[in-house]
């Protein structure tokens, strides 16, 4: 795992220099902490801040081919390198270390672009084909790791994160309304814009070619392309053949040269894949779980049963109100994103437990709840179906409140509360985005906060409108719960799940998440799963349950779904650190120019006057976060806990190299 950079000449000029490459280089140190890399030539410049997991001796980057004219930098892993690597050797490529990063430049060798194809793993990966004068940049199948680039001038940079773009003295950031109004719709920009006008994010499963002034982006991989429940199996032989597939999917994930752990929160996922770790392999796994002050939100008696189940040696954090918003200004320093929620914010906290026990790799499960139906809007657009055959039925919408019990709030409000919410353009059963209307609807309520000039300015804009542009030509002909999961797959999961509360908590602390539920032969087998195997009735994750289950506790199997959430309107109500206290201050609401002035100081005095609904809760963490990410990166004031980057190795191939600039205290050289 690691973070990458680079910038290339579309047309001829000064080459990129180590001292440009050091530079962004020291925005990513968090990513990879362990050794630097750079690779300069009269036409690109690529770098690399490394983790080591494999191959901690000879795996540095940049990497290159035999004769040195193919170089790649990395971020991620390979899973199947070892049998790539084999199949590579027989056809006669020579290898020089045993990374998984070096098969990358072989495979290319052999089958050129398309080589991504055969790539098990979660990569973001930049490669030069200096022969071509070719920069190909492609991002794995589900955008478990993050790519941006920019085009300025007559170059492209790309990095791990954008605050490695922003390096360049000739970018000038800011927020694009647009990316904002489909934040306050879906969680999330839209690939490939992110909130950052002019500033791409490489969508999941493409590749960009970019050679001499042309930039092509193409598609490898998508959930389109699969045939959605169509597989004909019984039951127990998909049971057990989601078994296999997730025994050698966890089995691939264990490959490190360093210790690898898991994150267990006591639920099926992470349960399942502590489970077959210990059932299948040979690794002993350290386990790591949150638990909360707030009992409302506070798993922790879950976990310590399945740590007697399974006994794991576990470590736990216990987050408080105040942790969160203490951490919360950082945690937008790495989202690079608004949020709408504190849940990112715990999980900051968790991955850097992690990292103070020394452990570099952790297992996760997520996406299982994507891929196997497991959330419970799947449940409330079944019901709702169901309900809109008799609408005028009162017993029913009376389902809904089983599938949220865990909410206090809903489980209060009347007949008639639930009857009009959830009514929502309920006959309206055609809709391809039936499913999620409801979810966006509430999320769209935000926007009455955003100030009179940036309403305006978005109101020929209709994110939904834009959505529906872009779906596969055949949606509206899928099953009902295949759309659902496609819209939640490639928005939720994809854009907001797997990087906010991802990527960007676990790298903030240089700890690699890895998903074996995820695993590319998973995704597709569980899409072609019939309905009723994923979600019987309202049980979700039947075939899940039904493969686990001579290896899990009933308590385990049988426990309804509860996701997993932090506090809100708690932070809120106490006393406010200084930093977020002055970003929701209307002098500098009004100096950002996002929202109404007066919005933050409305939420604060409705949240200690009583707490804050669900739509004001949402609304405040955005404004926040909207509000911290225009000081730290609009207005400049942050800044990297830059250090020394050493090692740093350091190869010149421009053809008159000048004497490196050195950025001082940033970068050493080694050679």
């Amino acid at each position: 795992m690691c973070g990458i950079a680079g910038k290339l000449n579309l047309a001829p000029q000064v080459p990129p220099s180590p001292a440009e490459m050091a530079q962004m280089l020291g925005t990513l140190q968090h990513r990879g902490p362990d050794e630097f890399g750079i690779y300069v030539d009269d036409h690109v410049g690529l770098a690399n801040a490394r983790l080591s997991i494999i191959d901690l001796e000879s795996g540095q980057q940049p990497i290159s081919n035999e004769d040195a004219t193919i170089w790649t930098v990395f971020n991620g892993e390979i899973f199947n390198y070892v049998e790539l690597r084999a199949e590579l050797e027989r056809k006669g490529h020579r290898f020089y270390t045993k990374t998984d990063t070096e098969v990358i430049v072989h495979l290319y060798e052999e089958q050129g672009p398309r080589f991504v194809s055969a790539l098990n793993g979660q990569f973001a990966i930049a490669l030069w084909d200096s022969r071509r004068r070719e920069l190909l940049l492609a991002r794995d199948r589900l955008g478990i790791r993050p790519l941006y680039y920019v085009t300025i001038g007559n170059r492209l940079l790309f990095a791990s994160e954008v605050k490695a773009l922003l390096t360049d003295a000739e970018m000038s950031p800011s927020i694009d309304p647009i990316s904002l109004a489909q934040v306050f719709t879906f969680w999330t920009t839209l690939s490939p814009r992110s909130i950052f006008s002019d500033i791409l994010a490489l969508p999941p499963g493409h590749l960009l070619r970019v050679r001499e002034d042309r930039l092509i982006c193409e598609q490898y991989w998508a959930l389109d392309s699969i045939a959605w429940e169509s597989a004909d199996l019984a039951l127990e032989d998909a049971a057990e053949e989601l078994r296999a597939l997730l025994i050698d999917a966890t089995r691939l994930r264990l490959r490190a040269d360093v210790p690898v752990g898991a994150y267990l929160s006591g639920g099926l996922d992470s349960s399942t894949i502590v489970t077959l770790t210990k059932s299948y392999t040979k690794r002993s796994l350290r386990t790591f779980g949150i638990g909360f002050s707030n009992a409302a939100f506070d798993e922790s008696s879950y976990q310590a049963e399945m740590v007697a189940f399974l006994g794991t040696e576990h470590s736990q954090i216990v987050c408080t109100s105040a942790d969160i918003l203490s951490v919360f200004p950082a945690v937008i320093w790495h989202t690079e994103m608004p949020l709408l929620r504190t849940s990112p914010a715990p999980m900051f906290l968790l991955s850097k437990l992690v990292h103070e026990h020394g452990i570099k790799v952790v297992l996760t499960g997520e996406g299982a709840d994507e891929i196997l139906a497991g959330y419970n809007l799947f449940k409330e657009a079944k019901i709702r179906r169901f309900w809109a055959r008799q609408p005028r039925s009162t017993l029913r919408p009376r389902l809904l409140r089983r599938i949220y019990s865990y909410l206090p709030d809903l489980a209060r409000q009347s007949e008639a509360y639930l009857k009009a919410f959830f009514s929502y353009e309920l006959e309206e059963v055609d809709d391809p985005l039936y499913s999620h209307r409801l979810r966006w609807r509430n999320t769209r309520r935000c926007q009455r906060f955003l100030s009179p000039e940036l309403q305006r300015a978005m109101e020929s804009y209709d994110p939904l409108s834009d959505l529906l542009e872009t779906l596969p030509s055949a949606f509206a002909s899928w099953p009902p719960l295949a759309q659902a999961q496609y819209l939640e797959s490639t928005i939720f999961m994809s854009e907001y799940l797997l990087s906010s509360q991802g990527d960007r908590m676990t790298m903030a602390h240089a700890v690699e998440g890895r998903y074996p539920f995820l695993d590319h032969r998973v995704v597709e087998f569980c899409a072609r799963l019939p309905a009723h195997y994923k979600l019987r009735a309202l049980e979700e994750k039947f075939l899940l349950k039904r493969a686990m289950a001579d290896l899990l506790p009933a308590h385990v199997l049988q426990r309804p779904k509860t996701p997993y959430r932090a506090p809100i309107s708690t932070c809120f109500a106490q006393e406010l650190p200084e930093p977020i206290l002055e970003a929701l201050t209307p002098k500098a609401i009004r100096q950002a120019g996002y929202f109404e002035a007066e919005s933050g100081e409305r939420l604060l005095n409705k949240c200690r006057q009583g707490g804050l609904g669900e739509t004001d809760a949402m609304a405040l963490v955005g404004i926040l976060s909207v509000q911290l990410l225009h000081q730290l990166f609009i207005e400049g004031h942050w800044s990297a806990p830059l250090r020394s980057l050493d090692p740093c190795h350091i190869l010149d191939r421009r053809a008159a190299p000048a004497i490196p600039q050195k950025a001082e205290g940033v970068y050493s050289e080694r050679f």
